[in-house]
């Protein structure tokens, strides 16, 4: 069974989709258009949604890079919902290896680790643009973090990994472990430390990926 805290301090750490939102450079945009509007004599607001599977805040299962791998509506809600640490790395420059991953010094049994780095100043701008200077995990800290039984992890920008890394290791080797991946978190603010984290993808059927509600409970 799931234990949540009781009366819980509820952080949100999810992105807000709106048109003008930072996207992957290849994904598509968003946008929100009205389809009815009680203004213009209808009996309710009704607007219609246009964005890919990995807008904002959301999940990459291993579908995303594993042809015939687990779709997000597959992923056990036992992995997204659960106690989770939250790590300040806001010292590294650009890459996430086992040499950081080893001086959090994690406790055992650790399960799901979200990293908190310069990357989450990003989402302080109303409307961001993409930059290719981001923190991201390395082949050899996505292997470390197999090695160490972690199922969930979680970055403060678009991609766990740097774009245009040949052969996408790091998301390889996490998805092919069946490590779940969150991105677009929005860690600004957060303290270092231990939270329980609730992480909700749209259920689409056979998803590549999901757009997510993403909160930090303590």
């Amino acid at each position: 069974m799931i234990q949540l805290p009781e009366s819980p301090t509820i952080i949100d750490v999810s992105l807000k989709i709106h048109p003008e939102m930072l996207t992957w450079p290849s994904d598509p945009g968003v946008g929100i258009d009205p389809a009815s509007r009680i203004s213009a004599g209808k009996s309710a607001n009704v607007s219609e949604l246009h964005c890919g599977t990995h807008t904002g805040t959301h999940i990459d299962p291993p579908l995303h890079f594993i042809e015939g791998g687990a779709s997000v509506d597959e992923i056990p809600p036992q992995v997204l919902i659960g106690p989770a640490v939250v790590a300040d790395l806001t010292s590294v420059e650009r890459s996430i290896g086992p040499g950081e991953l080893e001086s959090l010094n994690l406790d055992p049994g650790v399960e799901r680790l979200l990293f908190h780095t310069r990357n989450s100043e990003i989402w302080r701008e109303e409307s961001p643009e993409f930059t290719e200077d981001y923190v991201a995990v390395s082949a050899e800290g996505a292997q470390w973090l197999v090695d160490h039984g972690i199922r969930l992890v979680g970055i403060d920008y678009l991609s766990v990994e740097h774009r245009r890394t040949p052969g996408h290791p790091t998301h390889m080797t996490l998805l092919g472990a069946g490590v779940v991946i969150v991105e677009g978190l929005n860690l600004d603010g957060v303290a270092a430390g231990d939270y329980t984290f609730v992480c909700l993808p749209l259920r689409i059927l056979g998803g590549d990926g999901g757009p997510s509600r993403a909160l930090l409970l303590s």
